[in-house]
């Protein structure tokens, strides 16, 4: 995903950049960093990893299995962001080992582009499907009826397509420079090594930030601040009170995912700029930056969740995974599709966010 210059003393007549996870490895007289990236951060990676795994497959199994046989533009992108963040999770105990290693890399420079280039395309990819999803919604509320001709599955699964596309691109770097990098102590470490490091640095941050992170914020906010002045004013555009709750839900749950994932990711972009402008980083800007990557890693377990909290048809609907012959279900599997009937053809999910009729 990111990669920050080693700010290492020893490792000055070599400045590199490595992955996040790849950075922490303690050196010789500091056992206080020892002590966080050594236990306390693979510690936290292992319950992300878990939790993510689990979560973000029990999303795709659910989307595959209970939703119709056209899946709606919302779950694609739901799919999508999850496929995303699994590709990363599982990926994460190679992260793993190597902080356990003292930074050391056992896996081959093969190996090591892979993973970094994972680790890099899941925030690339992830930050592209949430802009597109926001676009999806600014066009889904402000222009509910010209928008029909886009939002179709068929485009959101070529949206898709083309915004991995435009991962592997933007990730180009990764590609480029990864490879293993000598460490102290006869060690070899995982990680880009930039060429002209002094002066690639500085671009290649300023990079990453635009793309990961200004640019898709001011899209994203300015859409949501569209979207929610026009939900405020008036629901007139849209055809019919269950279609105005099913927006209101969808619009709600992407929300709080872009919310999820500015949260996460700003502390740890707002200390790559500063790093920028510090020659020797304090122990308090090491734990500092240590915590924004835990943060940032974070993100990959949230989103299952919010659609857990925030979405009533999938909690339902994992209740009936589990339970598959819980009397009744028939008879409540007929409202639900009468309770859609009206907004499917909107583009709205079939699955995950439309209120469950006659509660």
């Amino acid at each position: 995903m990111d990669f920050k210059i080693n700010l290492t003393e020893s490792l000055n007549s070599c400045t590199t950049t490595t992955s996040k996870a790849a950075q922490n490895f303690s050196l010789p007289g500091e056992p206080s960093r020892m002590s966080y990236a050594g236990f306390i951060m693979p510690t936290l990676f292992g319950i992300i990893c878990f939790l993510g795994i689990t979560g973000n497959s029990l999303v795709i199994c659910m989307v595959f299995k209970k939703s119709s046989p056209r899946s709606s533009v919302p779950d694609i992108f739901i799919i999508s962001l999850s496929v995303v963040d699994l590709l990363f999770l599982l990926g994460m105990p190679f992260l793993i080992h190597q902080l356990l290693g003292n930074g050391a890399w056992h896996f081959g420079e093969t190996m090591c582009t892979i993973i970094t280039a994972l680790d890099a395309n899941s925030q690339f990819t992830s930050t592209y499907i949430l802009t597109a999803m926001s676009i999806d919604r600014y066009l889904a509320i402000v222009y509910p009826f010209t928008a029909t001709r886009f939002r179709k599955p068929l485009v959101a699964i070529l949206v898709i397509c083309t915004l991995w596309a435009l991962s592997f691109l933007s990730i180009t770097p990764v590609w480029l420079y990864a490879q293993l990098i000598p460490l102290p102590g006869g060690l070899l470490g995982c990680g880009i090594q930039l060429p002209d490091p002094q002066n690639a640095i500085y671009w290649y941050t300023l990079y990453q930030f635009f793309l990961l992170f200004a640019i898709p914020f001011i899209l994203i906010t300015m859409a949501y601040r569209r979207i929610l002045h026009r939900m405020a004013k008036s629901s007139e555009a849209l055809t019919g009170q269950r279609c105005t709750r099913s927006h209101k839900k969808v619009t709600c749950v992407a929300i709080a995912i872009c919310l999820a994932f500015f949260i996460c990711w700003a502390p740890y972009h707002m200390l790559q700029l500063l790093q920028l402008t510090i020659r020797h980083p304090s122990l308090a800007f090491n734990y500092a930056y240590n915590v924004a990557i835990s943060l940032g890693y974070a993100n990959s377990c949230v989103n299952p969740f919010i659609y857990i909290l925030l979405g009533q048809t999938f909690r339902r609907r994992q209740v009936v995974s589990i339970r598959p012959a819980v009397a009744g279900e028939e008879g409540s599997q007929n409202r639900d599709k009468r309770a859609q009937g009206d907004c499917s053809k909107s583009g709205q999910p079939l699955l995950l966010l439309v209120p469950i009729a006659g509660r």
